[in-house]
């Protein structure tokens, strides 16, 4: 494109070229003239912007004191309730302890009331006797049975009569007599017929007529009733 320029018209543009570059200059230079002070646009000087200089600021005492004051409130309300805070914590903290403490002594004595009672029915009530399943057994333990219903009878009496009518074998039984042959025949170790068991039966003792111990507890009250007492009985009765 440059081909086309003729030195006239490159003339021409430098021209303007530096026309245009003056009119710049010459703006720049009058707005730093109208920043700078009068006397100084006067004189043609130049000048720059002054640093700020720093201000002095003075402190009010008062405003100081009421600040002061008003920290040293906020941390004596601070204090306070960190106080009453921490004496709730240990108020709550003991109460528990003494609900605690309270609840354990409560269950202890609980506790303790309660194995006395069992040690206390314990004791009232008797120890239960046994007895060996022979002879011997059988007639103490149907003497205890006795006591209870106040049938008289002693062990001599008792034994006497036993050992007379079955040998001591409580699974004896007469097939001969007047009673067998009426179909009642005499069982067990003091030989009555089942009317007379039935009749005076014990309550508590077995049903069975050849129980030795219920044979003996109901003959022994047959013959109380009719003869005053088995010791008292030495022959078929």
């Amino acid at each position: 494109m440059s081909a086309f320029i003729t030195p006239d018209l490159r003339r021409r543009l430098k021209s303007r070229k530096t026309a245009v570059a003056g009119i710049a200059a010459v703006a720049a230079t009058t707005v730093a003239l109208s920043l700078a002070p009068s006397g100084e646009a006067e004189a043609g000087v130049q000048t720059e912007a002054a640093a700020a200089a720093p201000v002095a600021w003075k402190a009010d005492s008062k405003q100081v004191a009421a600040v002061h004051e008003s920290i040293t409130s906020q941390k004596s309300a601070f204090e306070a309730q960190l106080k009453a805070t921490q004496a709730k914590a240990k108020a709550e903290a003991k109460a528990e302890k003494a609900a605690a403490e309270k609840k354990a002594a409560a269950k202890a004595a609980a506790e303790k009331r309660a194995k006395e009672q069992a040690a206390s029915r314990s004791a009232a009530r008797p120890a239960k006797v046994t007895y060996p399943n022979n002879l011997d057994g059988w007639i103490r333990e149907a003497m205890a049975i006795m006591k209870k219903h106040d049938i008289p009878g002693s062990y001599e009496g008792i034994h006497r009569n036993i050992m007379r009518e079955s040998s001591g074998n409580p699974r004896a039984i007469n097939n001969w007599d007047i009673n067998a042959i009426n179909g009642v025949p005499s069982k067990g170790l003091l030989q009555v017929i089942k009317p007379t068991f039935d009749a005076y039966h014990i309550p508590g003792t077995s049903w069975d007529q050849y129980d030795p111990v219920a044979n003996i507890v109901a003959a022994c009250n047959y013959a109380a009733d009719r003869y005053g007492s088995m010791d008292n009985v030495n022959s078929a009765y």
